[in-house]
């Protein structure tokens, strides 16, 4: 057979070895020529009674990634041409029979009357799963980079080529239902224990295996096409069914808030899957996903979790004409929470690193996180005493800065003050020289301002790492005045070591993300003087979407550092630079009370050393008013929150602090959790429109004050009919 993607081999014993193989990719991932030619290779093995049965295994290192997702946006942008050409009708049965197109074709594969065995090695996720669900059998190769699962749901979507319904009949419902919310990657002994997967052995073996279970008898029909399958839980309509079903729907309300149609449509085509035979379920699976793929949600979310989020990874922003920086031995300034962060992430991306503070002790206590964070991952079996020991041995704990001598670049992660940070990098500059990159780790300070203790300026870039460094993907890669090319580079390609997502920012107090942050957090702050019950203002906060509410976020910042923060802002650029009831509030809490936040068990919340944390009831004596809770429109609540935390994003975009709107809108879910289901800040705008945002605004404004004023930049866009995407997608600088 003329194959590009594939290749088929023949053995005597009469099994055939598809082997996935695309070429100039790293990665297998699921096109409309892939799918063409497994449609042939189906029909080959079926009609050929020479061969017994077919494995499907990669020559690449993974499996595959799954669909390449801007297959799905094209269905999109042809729907849409459709309908201008065609009809309403004619768009939307050309859009449907496009988007279950790998549904029919794995169904095909299934009922075939040839057994499919799937070899998988490496990552096996999305509609790659789907294949292998498809498959009669399923081998697992044993290592730590195997993984299976069905991510979709993370990218605003659901299984759509038959994951729903084949994992719904081969769990009990509650765990189907619970693998299918979360999305996450399934290591291989998990995946077995769960049904997913019928062995896990060697690598070597892997495909020797599959053959076997072919040679041995396996049969060519799926457990749903044996005559009387039952699935695990029964019947929906069951004593066990409706104990499973209330309890399901109370779950995903809570963890969703009902804004993300995927997760929905997951409910409604396992609920109604199950209920009828499975190729009526394969048909009820997608309608549903025909449905979410053409929703505003899906269509924001993919764009930026998948296509801008992707570009980002790969360098979309780094300057062109450098070369990559060789980066081996790592400096970082400051021993404490973010510099020991740091510190981990750099030796676990395979770094030495040079770990420096004022003592010895003091760095020693910086290293002991590393040894904290791997001895965990070894209890939890996801790393192994010799992985803790090798990362540790790549840190090298020092009070003397000359162990600074022949790092590549240094990374300052001192307390949030001019003076120390200046102390800290001239100390560094007398020993690495100021050819080095330095790097800043700073949350609201001007780079210009911090560069003004290197010696040549062009080397000197800020590297915002977000708390806790071992989670949080984002890194904001700040562009002083005079920071050059190639220090923009190295934090870039630094990074991309890292396996985080660098977005490019322009030098500004707060920059962008903590900018769109401390609006979220003086909105609860406003609320909560307002009157309105501090229950309420954290709930509002997750209803809109945010992953925790403002007084909680507050307490896990620290309510001293935020009064800091605005102290700093005061001094520098006056008093209308903060809000001096908020002012207030905090000085309150801070100098009155003792409530510094989680660090101190003492915030908005308490936080017993056992048991939940719980509102403090000295809440309500700071409260001027009281607002009955009935009276208060929770759907305003919720606008507040995400209009004030997109103004800041449109102004950022005005004041040229961020150039680039993927970059404004991968940076606020990735970096502060901004609602994912909008796609991000500047597609919340976009997705309603210019000139509707501008009229919320107004209405906003006119009921809680000025702060909901829409930027200039916005009126002018709206006058103009314009989108954030339209204007500046292709003039990022």
């Amino acid at each position: 057979m003329d194959l590009q993607n594939f290749r088929l081999d023949r053995y005597p014993d009469g099994i055939a070895l598809l082997t996935w193989d695309m070429p100039k990719r790293s990665m297998n991932v699921i096109t409309a020529d892939v799918m063409a030619e497994l449609d042939r290779v189906i029909d080959h093995v079926a009609g050929d009674p020479a061969l017994k049965g077919c494995v499907v295994t990669s020559g690449k290192q993974s499996f595959s990634g799954g669909a390449d997702l801007n297959m799905l946006q094209a269905l999109g942008r042809d729907y849409a041409r459709l309908v201008e050409t065609e009809g309403e009708d004619t768009a939307m049965r050309t859009f449907f029979d496009g988007s279950r197109q790998l549904s029919v074709l794995f169904r095909k594969l299934e009922t075939s009357g040839k057994p499919w065995v799937a070899a998988i090695n490496g990552l096996c996720l999305g509609g790659a799963f789907e294949l292998a669900l498809a498959c009669h059998h399923r081998v697992m190769g044993d290592g730590d980079h195997v993984r299976v699962g069905l991510p979709e749901v993370k990218v605003g979507l659901f299984p759509g080529a038959g994951g729903t319904q084949r994992v719904s009949r081969l769990m009990q419902t509650g765990d189907a239902l619970q693998m299918l919310f979360k999305g996450e990657q399934i290591k291989p002994a998990l995946a077995k224990s769960m049904g997913l997967v019928h062995a896990v052995v060697s690598q070597a073996e892997l495909v020797e295996h599959a053959k076997a279970w072919i040679r041995a008898g396996g049969k060519g029909v799926a457990p749903w096409d044996e005559k009387g399958f039952r699935p695990p839980s029964g019947k929906v309509f069951s004593p066990v069914g409706m104990m499973t079903w209330p309890a399901a729907n109370a779950i995903y309300r809570r963890e969703t808030q009902d804004n993300y149609p995927g997760a929905r449509a997951i409910l409604h085509a396992v609920y109604e899957g199950l209920q009828v035979p499975i190729d009526l379920g394969l048909k009820l699976e997608s309608q549903y996903f025909a449905k979410v793929l053409r929703s505003p949600e899906a269509g924001a979310m993919i764009r930026s979790l998948f296509v801008s989020m992707g570009e980002l990874n790969k360098g979309a922003r780094r300057p062109k004409d450098v070369p990559v920086a060789t980066l081996k031995r790592i400096g970082v300034l400051g021993a404490g929470f973010m510099g020991a962060g740091i510190g981990y992430v750099l030796a676990g991306a395979g770094l030495d690193v040079v770990l420096i503070d004022q003592s010895q002790d003091a760095a020693e206590a910086g290293k002991a996180l590393s040894h904290k964070v791997m001895t965990e991952q070894v209890s939890r079996g996801r790393a192994k005493t010799a992985d803790r020991d090798a990362l540790l041995a790549r840190i090298t704990p020092s009070a003397d800065y000359e162990a600074l001598r022949g790092c590549d670049m240094v990374i300052e992660a001192v307390f949030e003050d001019r003076a120390v940070k200046a102390e800290a990098t001239r100390k560094a500059l007398a020993v690495v020289g100021a050819d080095t990159i330095f790097a800043s780790n700073t949350s609201t300070l001007p780079i210009g301002s911090l560069a003004e203790a290197w010696d040549k300026p062009a080397n000197f870039v800020g590297v915002h790492f977000f708390s806790p460094v071992q989670k949080m993907p984002l890194v904001e890669i700040i562009k002083g005045r005079q920071t050059g090319d190639r220090a923009i580079a190295a934090a870039m390609d630094l990074v991309r070591l890292l396996k985080k997502t660098p977005i490019l920012v322009n030098d500004a107090r707060g920059f962008y993300a903590n900018r769109c942050v401390f609006a979220y957090l003086l909105e609860g702050h406003k609320m909560l003087l307002e009157g309105v019950p501090p229950a309420m203002i954290d709930n509002a906060g997750r209803q809109a979407g945010m992953p925790v509410g403002p007084l909680s976020l507050t307490d896990e910042v620290a309510i001293d550092l935020c009064r800091k923060v605005m102290l700093a802002a005061r001094h520098d650029l006056g008093e209308t630079a903060v809000d001096p009831a908020q002012m207030d509030l905090l000085d309150a809490m801070v100098t009155q009370h003792g409530r510094l936040g989680r660090k101190n068990r003492k915030g908005f919340y308490d936080y017993p050393e056992t048991g939940s944390k719980s509102l403090w009831p000295g809440l309500s004596d700071l409260q001027p008013n009281k607002q009955q809770a009935d009276a208060i429109d929770v759907g305003d609540l919720k606008k507040r929150f995400l209009v004030t935390q997109a103004i800041a994003a449109a102004q950022a975009m005005a004041d040229g602090i961020v150039t680039d709107p993927r970059e404004a809108d991968v940076g606020s879910i990735v970096g502060f959790g901004f609602a994912p289901f909008t796609g991000g800040t500047l597609s919340y705008i976009d997705g309603m429109g210019l000139a509707q945002f501008a009229l919320l605004c107004d209405d906003l404004s006119r009921k809680y004050g000025d702060r909901f004023n829409p930027p200039g930049l916005v009126l002018d866009m709206a006058r103009d009919h314009e989108t954030f995407y339209g204007r500046f997608g292709t003039k990022a600088a």
